[in-house]
């Protein structure tokens, strides 16, 4: 079946889709009670799964043929990636902004072939900034074609990059206590020094950042699939990396849960970058 998928179709009903689903996203932000998931930070609203159902409806609808994956309707241990062709989406990504009326939450929605995303689409109704990509095609920001970063920024070196860093809703015990041995190795003057960090409180959106080359890489552990695979294509669209956050892993999945996403630059300084940042971690997150 993935050979009689039109991915300009896909991609131009999902840009269509995300500006419907944000105009209720910003309609309702900071309006909206919250139930919690897991604990007391990791949230959800009556939004989200309006959301995902309007999406996934649309999506059945539309193309009938493919498998659904959503962040709300996602049953650990049961629902799994296949190789067949796949919706993956986060009605919501950056819940707690979307909570507190921060304009960086935002709607991601992704596709796969054999597991592998294809076009991303994402939009932060916020800020009007939508971006989109089908592999092979390049990555927009709106109707602008995002540049490789390789192209317009400086070297990549790890004491000169603003890194992307998050610490997850999973606030104690040993994963958390590596993360933020990471995020203090990374900072430290007799560590990797570098310029600083930024915790936008999106995936999707950190992500889009380092394909502009605003952020320089966003390292993260926990994160589900559906807040990455959007993002995926676009990252690499402009020239940029998804490997694994945890040492050695250079063939990373969408399914991995811990990832190093690291913007465009010329391949030999990716591969320093990377080994540079690997080498500060204390120890692999599993998940």
């Amino acid at each position: 079946m993935s050979s009689s998928i039109d991915l300009q179709e896909v991609h131009d009903f999902l840009t269509a889709l995300a500006k419907e689903c944000g105009d209720i996203i910003s309609s309702h932000s900071g309006r909206e009670t919250f139930d919690d998931k897991k604990n007391s930070v990791d949230l959800v609203t009556k939004i989200d799964k309006q959301v995902e159902t309007l999406v996934s409806e649309r999506i059945r609808a539309s193309f009938s043929g493919c498998k659904f994956i959503g962040e709300e309707t996602y049953i650990p241990g049961e629902t799994q990636l296949s190789d067949d062709p796949t919706f993956i989406v986060d009605p919501i990504d950056g819940t707690t902004n979307f909570i507190h009326n921060f304009p960086y939450s935002c709607i991601s929605l992704g596709f796969t072939l054999n597991k592998e995303p294809v076009v991303g689409v994402i939009y932060n109704p916020h800020l009007d900034l939508l971006f989109h990509a089908i592999k092979g095609k390049g990555a927009f920001l709106n109707d602008k074609r995002l540049p490789k970063a390789q192209d317009t920024k400086p070297s990549l070196t790890l004491q000169s990059s603003l890194i992307g860093l998050e610490s997850g809703s999973d606030r104690g015990g040993e994963l958390f206590e590596r993360k933020w041995d990471l995020m203090k190795s990374l900072m430290s003057q007799n560590g990797g020094f570098a310029h600083g960090f930024r915790s936008l409180g999106s995936a999707a959106m950190n992500i889009c950042h380092v394909a502009t080359g605003q952020l320089d890489s966003y390292w993260e552990g926990g994160c589900q699939m559906w807040d990455v695979c959007a993002g995926w294509v676009i990252l690499q669209e402009t020239g940029g990396i998804c490997v694994g956050g945890n040492r050695a892993v250079w063939n990373n999945t969408i399914d991995s849960r811990v990832y190093l996403f690291v913007r465009g630059a010329d391949p030999e300084e990716q591969k320093n970058y990377v080994e540079q940042f690997w080498s500060y971690t204390t120890g692999d997150l599993n998940y």
